[in-house]
């Protein structure tokens, strides 16, 4: 882990979490607006799995229909570690041209494949495979070019996605780096700058230099996993007294509170066997939140959805998770604006 001297602030595991889930819109749900999807999309919204993003947006935001994620304020685009993301569209660069490649045969590959696949679509959409094919590359490989901000994609989860072009934003990549990192560091820290390169998927190198260039505006912090950053500007919020958690959410895969590697799960789920459940080697499931800790998992099969408690619950609480299944936003399901049959909730483990 990265050295961090002098640590003048010293903060518990609820105080971290207490601050995650208020600065990551977690503590109570805000009315539906294109600033509140900004803010619930302000280190991004995996959308890996089919309509995660959707999903984490409910978790945040009222009155989020099943067409939430297509507002005219977010664009999908391949983000950090070339996933799937659903972000403002107003802040592009911020998860794109921050990770355009430091090393010059990188970055000729990104801006080449860019310029290729502007002069071959036109205007037009298409289908990235058809893309791949036309440029003689595979289709894969144009996940690169979004690092030079220019490629926005379409992606319903059956089919692969559809591409296009847009203008680059006007912005120095070293300056979108570091509002990424501010972003990262506001969603969840404390944190390291190894584990902000391996959820930016940038480079160790990149990642401690980026943290230099933020040092005036950064705070040493000893958490339980050791010394760590914070932003300045948050130190009052995480010295707050943490507020009784209450409520349940049904968290999906890849969302912003679980997206985590190494050390860092450790502090949300200190359990070893439970967090081996949480974050598998292949297709990890849905956390399900109850009143601010991970109490279990869930997965959804069309309007079927599992859920496997780690404890047992009280009776309020399992009333509580099955609302929160019954308003999931999705198409086809739920008790959502334009939703169509009711969600099931099935129970695996604890009674």
């Amino acid at each position: 882990m990265t050295k961090v001297s002098k640590a003048r602030l010293v903060v518990t595991r609820g105080e971290i979490l207490a601050f995650r889930r208020r600065s990551g819109g977690l503590a109570a749900r805000v009315p539906l607006s294109e600033d509140s999807l900004r803010r619930a999309a302000w280190a991004g919204l995996q959308d890996s799995m089919p309509r995660a993003a959707l999903l984490s947006i409910h978790a945040r935001v009222e009155d989020a229909g099943p067409s939430a994620w297509e507002d005219p304020s977010l664009v999908q685009l391949w983000g950090p570690r070339y996933s799937v993301f659903v972000v403002a569209a107003r802040d592009i660069a911020v998860f794109t041209l921050s990770r355009l490649p430091d090393d010059a045969k990188g970055r000729r590959r990104a801006e080449d494949l860019a310029a290729r696949l502007h002069e071959l679509l036109d205007g037009r959409r298409m289908s990235y495979a058809e893309a791949g094919l036309a440029l003689g590359e595979h289709h894969y490989s144009l996940r690169y070019a979004a690092t030079t901000g220019t490629v926005l994609i379409r992606w319903e989860g059956a089919r692969r996605p559809d591409v296009w072009t847009v203008p680059r934003p006007r912005i120095d990549p070293g300056e979108a780096r570091q509002e990424l990192a501010r972003r990262y560091l506001h969603i969840y820290g404390p944190t390291s700058t190894e584990s902000f390169a391996l959820w930016a998927g940038i480079t160790g190198r990149s990642a401690i230099a980026t943290f230099g260039d933020l040092r005036g505006s950064l705070l040493p912090v000893s958490t339980p996993n050791g010394d760590v950053w914070l932003l300045a500007e948050d130190e009052a919020a995480i010295r707050a007294d943490p507020e009784p958690a209450s409520g349940v959410r049904l968290l999906p895969s890849g969302d912003a509170y679980l997206l985590l590697q190494g050390a860092d799960r450790d502090l949300v789920v200190p359990d070893a066997a439970r967090r081996s459940e949480l974050w598998t080697p292949r297709v990890w499931p849905g956390g399900l939140l109850v009143d601010g800790e991970v109490a279990g998992t869930w997965r959804r099969a069309d309007t079927v959805l599992t859920v496997q408690p780690w404890r047992r619950l009280a009776p309020a609480e399992r009333e509580a998770v099955v609302a929160e299944a019954e308003s999931l936003p999705l198409p086809g399901a739920g008790r959502a604006p334009g939703a169509g049959r009711a969600m099931t909730v099935r129970w695996s483990g604890p009674d």
